[in-house]
């Protein structure tokens, strides 16, 4: 009777963390970031991090090329969700996506942008564009943990910083050079 009791005081107990847990409120969006119909969001995390840039050739001059993030993605009490960086996607010929890996390496998915805003209505100046990213791969890693495993679409919205770098880049003593560009978002995960 005791166990029973204890079982059911912890289920009460944990019942509105679960309700919380669930029931995500994705920010507002221009229309052209539209998840498609019948998508819900369940995991929002805030990343932390940096879009890394190099020097390349373009045609007479050069310019900064995206190579990729590196960021770490917390969750609403600060404790760490997972990590997003560039990497081979399996599922795709190793062709190299935009990554997220659960902090505990549970799970990952790949996914590639679909399409973009710099609407001044949503998009703070000088921050980087909000993407609407679809999902092109998923694995589960050494321990079943399905947290990321039924995404299907990604939103990276309320940007801050991140754009290319304003300094020059030139052919002659900045090819190859790297800048980091510190920058946060929020991601929305959409299954």
């Amino acid at each position: 009777m005791r166990l029973s009791s204890f079982i059911v005081a912890a289920l009460a107990a944990a019942a509105p963390f679960a309700a919380m847990a669930t029931n995500i409120k994705p920010p507002k969006v221009p229309d052209t970031l539209a998840v498609p119909a019948g998508s819900k969001a369940f995991l929002i995390g805030h990343a932390v991090g940096t879009q890394n840039y190099i020097c390349l050739p373009d045609g007479t001059g050069a310019k900064w090329v995206l190579f990729g993030p590196q960021a770490t993605v917390f969750d609403d009490h600060g404790r760490q969700l997972m990590t997003h960086f560039i990497s081979p996607n399996p599922a795709e010929s190793n062709a190299p996506r935009a990554t997220w890996m659960d902090s505990d390496r549970t799970s990952s998915v790949w996914a590639v942008k679909v399409t973009e805003s710099d609407d001044a209505r949503f998009v703070e100046p000088g921050a980087i564009k909000w993407f609407l990213l679809q999902v092109k791969g998923a694995e589960e890693g050494s321990q079943r943990n399905d947290r990321l495993m039924k995404t299907t679409v990604i939103h990276r919205v309320n940007t801050s910083g991140g754009i290319a770098p304003a300094s020059e880049c030139t052919l002659t003593g900045d090819v190859g050079k790297t800048k980091f560009v510190p920058y946060t978002a929020d991601y929305v995960f959409y299954k």
